[in-house]
């Protein structure tokens, strides 16, 4: 088996589990998706009608629904996963280097997709460059998660690296959440579990590995600092003037 199919198995699982939970479920056990969900539609919700936005790593286009109401241009390298459908992209293209001229967005989408470029400067840089003055930028970044769409996968980001990255690319108002804590991190570490069991162990590991899963995520509030995380939710703009 190739890396990128060995990597696309997982999601493969994650995207079966997506479809069979419940909603309540869905935000309970796979946060940091149901949390970029989120921002995501209040992105979108912000944004007027007409208004020009790049989803810049778009891959498959998961959230090109949410800007029904502007103008929504999805670019990707399609390089990530073999398995994805890329036939909906408007522009294959590097993002450190963007076919657009500049100031021409009012908003840009990179949604878990820093973690997959080598120069993560020079796509920021870039992304600031096609953004209009005022822009504003949705960014969705990894800290504890498995290796993915190998053999492009190359960084891990901390709150701070976000925070220094964004400011050297010139943009302003930043703001980083976490997405979740200790707990979660751990309930979703748990889940991840089940993918090394085979045949008849698969409904004792789950019976094992299940039950806690489902409970730690309660206990996440114990966990302020949220050092302990899967990832972030990163805001910010540029200057107006």
């Amino acid at each position: 088996m190739s890396p990128s199919r060995a990597a696309a198995r997982p999601r493969t699982r994650y995207a079966a589990v997506e479809r069979w939970l419940p909603a309540f479920l869905h935000r309970h056990l796979l946060y940091f998706e149901a949390a970029i969900d989120e921002a995501v539609a209040r992105f979108a919700a912000e944004l007027p009608e007409g208004a020009r936005v790049l989803d810049a790593g778009a891959g498959e286009g998961r959230h090109a629904g949410c800007f029904r109401l502007q103008r929504y241009v999805s670019v990707d390298l399609g390089v990530g996963d073999e398995g994805w459908n890329y036939g909906r992209l408007d522009c294959v293209a590097d993002l450190a280097a963007l076919p657009f001229p500049s100031g021409y967005f009012d908003g840009c989408l990179n949604m878990v997709t820093l973690e997959h470029v080598r120069q993560p400067e020079l796509v920021l840089r870039e992304l600031a460059r096609v953004l209009a003055r005022g822009g504003r930028l949705l960014m969705a970044v990894p800290l504890e998660w498995e290796v993915h769409q190998a053999p492009h996968d190359y960084y891990r980001y901390t709150r701070h690296g976000m925070a220094y990255l964004l400011t050297q690319a010139g943009f302003i108002d930043v703001r980083i959440i976490a997405a979740g804590g200790y707990f979660r991190l751990l309930s979703r570490r748990l889940l991840n579990g089940l993918q090394f069991f085979r045949g008849p162990w698969v409904v004792p590991a789950g019976l094992l590995l299940g039950p806690p899963a489902l409970v730690l995520p309660l206990l996440d509030g114990l966990d302020r600092d949220r050092n302990f995380t899967m990832g972030y939710i990163c805001s910010a703009r540029l200057p107006s003037s």
